[in-house]
């Protein structure tokens, strides 16, 4: 039977999501946003951000220039275990893809610096492709379709709230990474919850050999 996974990026693939809470943070500051605004934002597109938050079109730039610039510069590390938990699911045959709410220029930085990683999946979902932002779960479900497979035989990786919702809606498997937020704040749209890709639990939920 045919099986996929699908990936959202940071936090779950890239560690990353603490430097983004940091970045969004003193953009909330500096823009008048209330304190939750970094938080808030969490797994939705920029496009979403910038429509939702700053209605004048010259912040909106300022903050499209403020955010690839910083990205440009980032350090993208990938979690440890990441790349052997995929290197096994492409031997088990698995379809893999990325679905992240980052735009093709962000992207194009990462690849940059782990082309390694992003050569490994067979479709990349990023929110530029998108019209609505997690937790809609457009955005797995159009994965799900450029694989030519079932949601229903899909498994979804999340670390955010609004993108463990958007797996569950979507109709797919859903796994909570807890690398951003506890356990309990994941369980109650997760089918499972793991630590990392390290511990061998994740084999054993989708059913191949570690």
């Amino acid at each position: 039977m045919e099986k996929a996974a699908l990936f959202d990026l940071d936090g779950v693939l890239i560690d990353t999501e603490g430097v983004y809470t940091d970045f969004w943070a003193s953009i909330g500051r500096e823009y008048g946003c209330k304190t939750s605004f970094a938080n808030d934002i969490k797994g939705t597109t920029l496009t979403n951000i910038l429509m939702t938050y700053f209605p004048d079109l010259t912040i909106r730039e300022e903050i499209t220039s403020k955010i690839h610039d910083f990205e440009e510069k980032m350090q993208y590390r990938v979690f440890d275990g990441v790349l052997d938990f995929l290197t096994s699911l492409k031997k088990a045959e698995f379809k893999i893809a990325i679905v992240t709410s980052s735009d093709n220029t962000k992207m194009s930085f990462l690849e940059l610096q782990q082309s390694n990683l992003i050569s490994l999946f067979d479709v990349v979902v990023t929110g530029s492709m998108v019209a609505k932002s997690k937790p809609d779960p457009e955005g797995y479900i159009l994965a799900a379709k450029l694989l030519d497979i079932d949601i229903s035989k899909c498994f979804v990786f999340e670390d955010s709230i609004q993108g463990v919702e958007a797996g569950a809606r979507s109709g797919a498997t859903v796994i909570g990474v807890a690398t951003t937020n506890s356990r309990d704040k994941l369980h109650p749209y997760a089918d499972a919850v793991i630590d990392n890709f390290v511990d061998g639990k994740v084999y054993d939920i989708v059913g191949i050999e570690n």
